[in-house]
Order: structure tokens, then sequence, then C-alpha cells
């Protein structure tokens, strides 16, 4: 057996008893122990322990048999006598948490329920807990006496530690997947039926459940209290972001809802994806990351537009660290998704609940972010009324960034000349370039690919619409991008090239072509951490090649 494996085993007994137990009931080998994935693990056959931070462990499991990935949480389990304990000690907690100060942080309030519940319970024969083992304490209490307290053992203590702290603080029964670093996002309906996007496996359902209708509803009020969004009859669905930043959307009684209560969540990345990462997926070209790098780079308006799920939100994030390090960026958003490396960035969110005259939306957010004269305006999904204060910014020199729900340029401009965005179709060539992005189903894998960047050229009559010009197209056949646009790129041409004072605008297309070296030799560096991409970039704004970590 793998050291680490045995080391895990020894630390957390729930896992050795679960793998044991696996094994016998299936008759398949022990399970690797994987501290981190690769995309080219071996997907039909697939044996794997992943921990995801003690005492939780996530087995993925699959044969050809099988045809498909089975996803299983492993934590420690409470049998009949302990769930009694647990519900018994929860509702002490609780009661006694009412004479005590409202904690700050996370941490506060960890030690507070440590605090309340060394107070409430009696650990084997000594009614101590032992500091050792647990690792979780800063104190030892003295107990009072006995009978005033519930008696655990040692290891009904650490069971019930762990999950009175996964149901205040934590995600509850979910938990497992929230801590999965492969993690996408999740969606649930009713009690059982809860699946994950997995970055590795595209869609996988898990063992997880609710236990009852009772059990996910209670778990559906806490989640959307959190939000600050609660949800009841009378107001059925709510959507926000958790404190971790994971966006959640909530549909709550059986009457809206009619296979139950369901929810569905993305979950927030701390670290962004970095273009290089995406190059590696195969999901854009380095000629096309070095075109968004020159034309962010010089100012141009992009929408990154495409169905739910297609990559959106994770293009614009990769992208951002094109945008010159010292730009004054202004973000405005429903939900906070958008993360800009810049270090003068003003994050405006969306204020729905409250009396009327104290909403704010993303309309009122962007005329308040153009008064603050921003380099770049990002706006989170353009929807309605705010698109056109969007264009309006365009139009007074503000390059603006979104996201936009269309799965075509053609769709995306019949979008925003029809109600309720109403933008006027010949301001439409105040947006530079759409970005299209797609989900796609290729040789039986789920992909995300950007499908074709277009320049927007304008409106005329002659032709009776708007003009646009793929510069770059992805190819489904051989799951390669052509650029299109080389020596016919209009944006490159017309705008760049003129704005810098080119005399032979076609030699803006060397500047490309370093810039996509430049990528390249991070992608065969292995250089793709997000930061260390940006650290790169932001060296090559300062000091030009000179300033980079390698010759080109």
């Amino acid at each position: 057996m793998d050291p680490e494996f045995q080391k895990a085993i020894q630390r957390n007994p729930h896992l050795g008893e679960y793998v044991k137990k696996f094994m016998q009931g299936t008759g398949t080998d022990e399970p690797t122990f994987m501290v981190s994935l690769s995309k080219d693990i071996d997907r039909e056959n697939v044996n794997i322990i992943l921990p995801v931070g003690d005492p939780v462990f996530v087995h993925l499991y699959g044969t050809p048999e099988l045809g498909e990935v089975n996803y299983y949480g492993i934590e420690p389990e409470l049998n009949s006598t302990e769930k009694l304990k647990y519900r018994t000690i929860l509702d002490i907690v609780l009661e006694k948490s009412a004479n005590e100060p409202v904690p700050d942080t996370e941490a506060e309030l960890k030690d507070l329920i440590t605090k309340l519940l060394n107070s409430s319970v009696d650990v084997g024969a000594g009614g101590k807990v032992d500091e050792e083992s647990s690792g979780k304490f800063k104190f030892i209490q003295k107990f009072i006496p006995v009978q005033k307290k519930v008696p655990l053992t040692q290891g009904e203590y650490n069971k019930l530690l762990y999950h009175i702290e996964r149901d205040i603080i934590g995600s509850g029964p979910i938990e497992p997947i929230i801590r999965d670093p492969y993690l996408e996002d999740i969606s649930s309906i009713g009690v059982d039926n809860i699946f994950i996007v997995h970055k590795i496996f595209d869609t996988i359902k898990t063992d997880l459940t609710f236990g009852d209708e009772q059990g996910l509803d209670n778990w559906l009020r806490s989640m959307s209290e959190r939000i600050g969004r609660p949800v009841s009859d009378a107001r059925p669905i709510a959507d926000g972001a958790l404190p971790d930043g994971s966006r959640i959307n909530i549909i709550y009684p059986i009457d809206v809802s009619k296979r139950g209560s369901s929810f569905t969540m993305r979950k927030f990345s701390e670290v962004p994806v970095s273009i290089i990462q995406l190059i590696n997926w195969g999901a854009l070209s380095a000629e096309m990351a070095a075109y968004m790098w020159m034309c962010l780079e010089n100012g141009m308006s992009i929408f990154f537009s495409g169905e739910t799920a297609s990559g959106k939100t994770t293009m614009l994030n990769a992208c951002l660290a094109f945008v010159n390090p010292r730009a004054k960026v202004f973000s405005a958003e429903d939900t906070a998704e958008v993360q800009p490396p810049q270090p003068v960035w003003q994050q405006l969110i969306t204020r729905e609940e409250g009396p009327p005259e104290s909403r704010v939306d993303t309309f009122a957010l962007l005329k308040a972010a153009l008064r603050s004269r921003p380099n770049y305006i990002i706006v989170g999904e353009i929807r309605g009324a705010e698109g056109n204060v969007a264009f309006q910014g365009m139009q007074t020199g503000h390059p603006v960034l979104a996201t936009f729900h269309a799965s075509a340029v053609s769709k995306m401009i019949q979008r925003l000349t029809a109600d309720p965005i109403n933008v006027p179709v010949t301001f439409i060539d105040n947006l530079n370039i759409a970005m299209i992005l797609s989900a796609v189903y290729r040789k039986g894998k789920f992909l995300r690919r950007a499908l074709a960047i277009e320049e927007i050229e304008g409106y005329y009559e002659e032709i009776g619409g708007v003009a646009t010009r793929a510069v770059f197209q992805w190819e489904p056949d051989t799951d390669v991008h052509k650029f299109r646009g080389l020596n016919n790129s209009y944006i490159l041409e017309d705008k760049i090239a003129t704005k810098l004072g080119y005399e032979d605008k076609r030699a803006i297309y060397q500047d490309l072509f370093l810039r996509a070296k430049i990528l390249e030799e991070m992608r065969s560096r292995g250089i793709e951490d997000y930061y260390d991409v940006l650290e790169i970039l932001v060296n090559f704004y300062k000091h030009g090649i000179e300033g980079l970590p390698f010759s080109i």
C-alpha cells in the first residue's frame, strides 16, 4: 500500500473501513491513492481515492462494464446512537450560542463551536478531550458533573465535531464535493439526484443524499439565508453568492419544482484558470490568445458570448491578464465572478433586497462607473437596459468587456437590438469583437471550445445589416482553430495598426506572432499557473522582450 495511503487510513479509520468494505463488495483491487488528477487518466478504468481535506475523501470508480464513472463521498458516518447524540448536542450548542458574542470570522466561529461542544460533553473516563488526537483545540476545558453532559468516546467526539462544523459552517451533506478541487458545478433535483460537472470526468451522478424532503428543505433554507435571500413559499426562488464566492440558484417548494426542491451551484475558483491552461485544453489556440492580447492591450470592446456553461466567464477571467496592469478597472455584476488582476479595481455588486429606493441594479452601477472614468468596464452579464449604458460607455471611449448569452454573432446582434436591450443597430460597431464559445460533444467527450472570434465592422444600408468578419474559426472535424484573418483583419489593420502609427499596417501581424511565440514558450516550459503567467505578462508590459525569463 502507498505510504501516504497508509498514513491517511491511520488518521482516518473510517477511510480504512470504507476501502475494506468496497473491495469485499466488488471484488476489485485496492484503489489507487492520488493527491491530484491528470486529464490523461484512463476514463474507462478508474479506481482512485482522492483526499480533499481530512477527514473527507472522494472515491472515483468506473469500469468498461459499468460504462460510467461513479462518484462516492467518504466521510465519518454516524450510527443510530451517534445520530441521537448528535441531535441532542447540536440543540445544546445552539441554545448556548444565544448567550455568546457573534463571531466575526470563520476561525472565531470554529473556536466558539469547540468551546460550546466541550462544555456539553464528557469524553472518556476522565471527561477530557484528547488534544493531541483531535488536533483542533487551543485549550482543554474542565467539565461540570457528568450527569449534565452527553457521554462520548474519543472517536464519537471526533465524528460529532466534524458533523457539527460541517452542518453549521460547511456545506452539509454535499461537503465532499464542495471540497473537490475538480468540481465545476452541482445540480440537484430532489433528495437523491445530486449530479456534478467534473473537470476530468464531465457529468457524474454522486451517491450523496439529503436523507428526506425535510432534510433538503432545511438545507436550502440555510443556504438561502447565507446569501441573504431567504426562500419561502412566498418567495420560492433565490439566486446569489455564498461566502466563498460560489454561485447558487435555489427553486424551493414542491408546488413550483415538481420533482422536488432543487438547486444549482457553480463552484468559485480562488485562482482563475490561466490562458495557458485554456490553450493546453484546446479551448483556443496560441494565435487566438495573442489576438486577444493585442486587442485588450489596445482598448477594444469585447463580448464573450455563448450558451450556458460554455466557459464565458472562465475565458473572460483568463483574458483579463492581458489588460495593462496600470489600467483602472470597474466591474459591475449581480454575483461576484470576474477577477481582474489589476491593482486599481473597483468591484460593484447589485443590491436586490430592501425597500425599492435602496435597491441598486446593474444599470445604476454602470452609470456610476462611467462617472469614475475607468480605463475598462467589465459587465458580468448583459441582459437588459444596462446594455444600452454599456454601449454609451463604448461611444465615449470606455472599452467594455462583458459576457452575453447568444450562440452566434447574428443572434447576439438580434438580442442586442431587440427588447429589452434596444441598442440601435447603427451603434453596434461600437462593439469591436465577439468571441463565441460553446460546450461541444466530440468523439464521446464534452469539450469547451472558442468556436470563433468575429470582428464587427459596422452597419451598412446596402447590405441591410451589420457586417462581421470571422478572423478565427474552429473546425470540428480536426479540432483545430484556423486563422482566417491573416492579412485580412479589420481590427488589427484599420483600428490597432492605425492607432499605433504603423506605416505598413500588415506589420501588425508580426507583433501578433511574437506574442503567440511567448505564449507557446510558456506552454512548452510548463508555465501555466495563473500568477506565474501574469508575472511574465506584466514584465513584458514593463520591459518588452528583455523582461521575459526566456529568449524568443
